[in-house]
């Protein structure tokens, strides 16, 4: 896994603790739903976190000064927050990647920018991963916006799987899972799907907590609509190469 070239915009130091819980927000384009994804961080109930905040390379919008100016006015909230710029836009997967490689807590929830969080969110999944020792923890999600309604989150299965993708990226993740998964692949929408199915392969487990925990957003431009439906033909093989007990229909 090839690091990326990011610049440190701006970020607060503190200790980083075995209670620590990192939240890794990936941002490109999004200025107009960040402040309401950053704020559902800040109130968390969960006092020990470490927020690394992802741009990929922003071009359309206002999110990298939107970032900065809402970690100038927050950052005593955490115990370690830094804020990160790819030089170049590289990608879903590679910025998840550069908000593991930047944070130094043990456990990373994984957020994107137009996404949020109930406020026992953190502490309830890490709990969950504390006492459980699964490799990563996920919830139930809240669908809202331009749709509303629940996830299709349900207990982790292998065979569940194999048709389908049913947990979000929204989960706490352990360090060494990450590392051992590889990191997140670039494949186009289904990044945490081949995640999720790269942790079966390595015989790592996953914990459903059944608690509406987390927010997602639907919206007419977002990732799940576009850019995956649109690979589709490419995404199909190549899911099926590197994970060949999936049944995924053609």
């Amino acid at each position: 896994m090839l690091e990326s070239r990011a610049d440190d915009i701006a970020f607060h130091d503190g200790p980083v603790t075995e209670t620590t819980v990192a939240v890794a927000v990936s941002l490109y384009n999004y200025a107009r739903y960040l402040p309401e994804c950053l704020d559902s961080v800040l109130a968390q109930t969960h006092a020990d976190l470490e927020l690394v905040i992802v741009d990929d390379a922003s071009d359309k919008d206002a999110s990298l000064a939107e970032a900065a100016h809402w970690l100038a006015r927050h950052h005593a909230r955490f115990v370690r927050s830094r804020l990160v710029r790819h030089v170049q836009n590289e990608g879903l997967a590679a910025t998840r990647n550069t908000a593991f490689t930047r944070s130094l807590a043990a456990t990373v929830f994984v957020l994107d920018a137009d996404n949020a969080l109930f406020p026992t969110a953190i502490a309830k999944l890490a709990r969950a991963l504390r006492v459980s020792g699964r490799a990563a923890a996920y919830s139930q999600l809240q669908y809202f916006d331009a749709a509303v309604g629940l996830g299709l989150a349900d207990l982790w299965h292998r065979r569940f799987f194999e048709i389908g993708n049913y947990v979000d990226a929204m989960a706490l993740i352990r360090r060494t899972t990450w590392e051992q998964v590889g990191g997140y692949a670039p494949l186009h929408g289904w990044e945490d799907y081949d995640f999720w199915c790269t942790c079966i392969d390595r015989g790592l487990e996953a914990l459903f907590v059944p608690e509406v925990l987390c927010r997602y957003r639907v919206h007419a431009d977002s990732m799940l609509r576009t850019e995956s439906q649109a690979a589709y033909p490419e995404l199909h093989p190549a899911m099926t190469l590197r994970h060949p007990w999936l049944r995924l229909f053609s």
